[in-house]
C-alpha cells in the first residue's frame, strides 16, 4: 500500500487539510503531520534556534507545536517513517494561491521542497479564494477533490520526476474550472503595502498586507491559466542556477 504524507501551513485543523485528506482518501496509507498554528509564508524555513513537540492528535495524525511545514516533513521523515519513506507528500490544499514569485513565499511550496530534497515526490496545492474566511462558500470544494485525487493518482502511478529534485505546484481557480493547463511560473506585480499603527501604549507597529492578485498576462503562466478557468501544473525545480548567465560572468570578472 502507498504512504502518504500530508501537511500544511495553514494550521492542522483549517478546511484545506480536512478537503485534501478527503480527497486522497483510499488511494493509500494516510500520515499527517502539520503546524499546531497558522504558518503562511514561512517559505523553507526550518527551525534550528527552539525545540519542536511533536504531539499525537490521533492515530497517524500528528501536530508540531510552533513548527513550520517544512520542520513537519522533516519530522515526519526523520523520525515517524524511520526505515520506509512515504511514497508522496502532499501539502495543503492552502486557502489562496500560490503563483508567481510568491512560491518563494509560500510555506505549502515549502514543505514540499523539503520533500524532493530528500527524494520524495511532492505536490502543492492551492486553492484560488475570494475571501479568506475559514468557511468560505465560495469554494466548490467537491469539484476542487475530484481534480487533486485525479493528479495525486498520475503521480502515484507515474511520477515525472522519478526522486529528480522537483516537484508540482498546482493552483485550482474558484470558478467553473474548463479543465488543466500546464504552465510557468506567471509574473506579478508586487505593492508594498505595510500599515502602520499604535498599540494601546502608543508604541508603533506595521502589519504587512496581502499582496494584490496583479499580473502580466500570458495564457501559459500560471496567473493567466488561472484566471481563465484552468487548473494551473507548473514543474517547480530547486535548482534555481541561471546556466545562460554562467559564461557571461565568466566574461565579467575578466574584465579590466
Amino acid at each position: 500500500m502507498k504512504k502518504i504524507l500530508i501537511t500544511n501551513d495553514d494550521g492542522y485543523d483549517a478546511i484545506g487539510i480536512q478537503k485534501l485528506i478527503e480527497a486522497v482518501e483510499g488511494l493509500g496509507e494516510i500520515f499527517v503531520v502539520a503546524p499546531e498554528h497558522h504558518k503562511s509564508a514561512c517559505g523553507h524555513s526550518l527551525t534550528i534556534s527552539k525545540p519542536l513537540f511533536l504531539r499525537s492528535k490521533d492515530d497517524d495524525f500528528y501536530t508540531v507545536d510552533d513548527g513550520t511545514p517544512t520542520d513537519c516533513v522533516y519530522l515526519a521523515l526523520n523520525h515517524i517513517f524511520e526505515d520506509i519513506k512515504p511514497d508522496i507528500v502532499l501539502s495543503g490544499i492552502n486557502l489562496g494561491a500560490n503563483m508567481g514569485d510568491d512560491i518563494t513565499y509560500s510555506g505549502t511550496a515549502g514543505a514540499v521542497m523539503e520533500a524532493v530534497l530528500q527524494g520524495i515526490s511532492g505536490i502543492a496545492f492551492s486553492q484560488v479564494v475570494k475571501t479568506y474566511h475559514k468557511h468560505d462558500d465560495t469554494v466548490d470544494w467537491e469539484e476542487t477533490k475530484r481534480y487533486v485525487r485525479a493528479i495525486t493518482q498520475k503521480v502515484l502511478k507515474n511520477d515525472p520526476f522519478k526522486g529528480e529534485r522537483k516537484f508540482l505546484n498546482v493552483n485550482i481557480p474558484n470558478d467553473k474550472i474548463k479543465g488543466i493547463k500546464v504552465t510557468k511560473l506567471g509574473y506579478k506585480t508586487y505593492s508594498n503595502e505595510a500599515f502602520l499603527h499604535h498599540d494601546p501604549r502608543g508604541r508603533e507597529y506595521f502589519w504587512i498586507g496581502l499582496p494584490a492578485l496583479e499580473f502580466e498576462y500570458e495564457d501559459w503562466s500560471d496567473l493567466g491559466a488561472v484566471s481563465d478557468g484552468f487548473v494551473s501544473i507548473t514543474p517547480i525545480k530547486m535548482d534555481m542556477t541561471d546556466y545562460s548567465e554562467i559564461p557571461a560572468i565568466k566574461e565579467w570578472l575578466r574584465e579590466k
